[in-house]
């Protein structure tokens, strides 16, 4: 059936970046087994790209996956972008004029908008992949101030785009159940349009605590100074932004006050004096703060040390969208998590599945009771959890919902 298909994916990150790797590359892969042929076009840094040009190609050895990239253009705001845009399009264009793409898959902001002009210009099927609520997120996660003339206008343009791709697609992925109730309440979202949601995916083979030995769980406990009897809480991945790194050292304070044993790992790639200020600011002692930096097969070693692992999301509009990849790799390694409510599925998932504590707000009181929780040693069913990745998470699933997507669009 899906011979001959041919597919332009388009994505503004690049594949020489994690999130390429992990969410892009895997799902691509699939889909190039099922029997499209793949074009992949991307932006890339150019130290990334100088650095794992080369990973990437081997990783897209043997699949039905032709990449090309374009430089990403960092300075100067907003006309650099406008830059990425017209680049993006001359290559979709000749891409188009070799190859005759059936259907253009794209992810939200920059790419949707070649998406959608590929739709309108040169009558190509659209697939309209709304991993976030785009112009929104920039404004609540603070990287467009609309009280400026010049960011108000733009958070228009790319209301106004998005609300026109939501229109004419012909098919929509989301991340969320709680993305696709608000998806369908738009006005502009057509009841005859396909949609599917597809959670980010966890690597569950690569983030299975039955992998690790005691061995490489104890030469971790020497270089970090943790001993057996520390009782270690995780974090996975940056600092700021949406992750409320404030929240988090309250929660620990208040968490340590009642475990003096308790620490806290910070498997993170940057910022690490930033880490520690933050937690001087609470009156947490220094030793029971420890940060590393791991390479992706580092990160379930280091998870594996941890008895839960902890992330507070900014709560709003946008984040409703919002499916965190660590969410899937933390209870792929049966680990339960604290965390917080109003992110996209993440409550409805710790509640289905008992794999973790929900805070009801950033309150002391709040605090206090899942600390209290913690310190009383509720259990949890560490296999229990990790079926649960395999249920909501599993790459297989999410690939089988592209395929069945892809299918939909390209018969209409």
């Amino acid at each position: 059936m899906n011979k001959g298909k041919n597919v332009l994916f388009i994505s503004y990150d690049g594949m020489t970046d994690p999130l390429g790797q992990s969410q892009v590359i895997p799902y691509l892969k699939g889909l190039s087994k099922a029997g499209f042929t793949i074009y992949l076009l991307s932006c890339e840094k150019k130290q990334a790209f100088n650095l794992y040009k080369k990973d990437v190609e081997e990783m897209l050895e043997g699949s039905n996956i032709n990449w090309t990239s374009i430089n990403y253009t960092k300075k100067p705001p907003i006309l650099s972008t406008l830059l990425d845009v017209l680049k993006l399009k001359r290559v979709a264009k000749k891409l188009h004029k070799e190859y005759r793409i059936d259907m253009v898959h794209t992810r939200p902001g920059i790419p949707a908008l070649i998406g959608l002009w590929m739709k309108k210009k040169l009558g190509v099927k659209f697939l309209n992949d709304i991993r976030e609520f785009y112009a929104d997120s920039r404004v609540e996660g603070e990287m467009w101030n609309t009280v400026i003339p010049v960011y108000k206008t733009i958070y228009n343009y790319f209301k106004t785009k998005e609300n026109e791709a939501v229109a004419l697609s012909d098919g929509i992925v989301c991340l969320t159940y709680a993305a696709e109730e608000i998806i369908k309440a738009w006005p502009v979202f057509k009841k005859h349009t396909a949609l599917e949601v597809i959670p980010c995916s966890a690597d569950l083979q690569l983030f299975n605590p039955e992998t690790i030995s005691e061995t490489q769980r104890e030469s971790w406990r020497r270089d970090l100074k943790i001993s057996k009897d520390d009782f270690v809480i995780s974090y996975l991945g940056s600092i700021g932004g949406w992750y409320l790194t404030d929240e988090l050292m309250r929660f620990f304070k208040i968490l340590s006050n009642k475990m003096p044993a308790a620490k806290i790992l910070f498997i993170s790639p940057h910022r690490h004096e930033d880490i520690k200020f933050v937690a001087t600011k609470y009156g947490l002692n220094p030793d029971m703060i420890i940060t590393q930096k791991a390479n992706r097969q580092q990160v379930p070693e280091l998870l594996s040390l941890s008895q839960y692992s902890v992330f507070f999301i900014k709560p709003c509009y946008s984040k409703q969208s919002s499916s965190p990849t660590k969410h899937g790799e933390i209870m792929a390694m049966g680990i339960p998590i604290i965390t917080n409510g109003g992110v996209g599925d993440v409550e409805t998932i710790v509640n289905r599945y008992q794999s973790g504590i929900v805070v009801e707000d950033f309150t002391e009181t709040a605090f206090e009771a899942a600390a209290l929780q913690v310190a009383e040693g509720r259990i949890f069913d560490k296999e229990g959890i990790r079926q649960g990745a395999f249920e909501f998470y599993a790459l297989d699933s999410a690939i089988e919902k592209y395929i069945s997507i892809y299918n939909k669009i390209l018969m209409q």
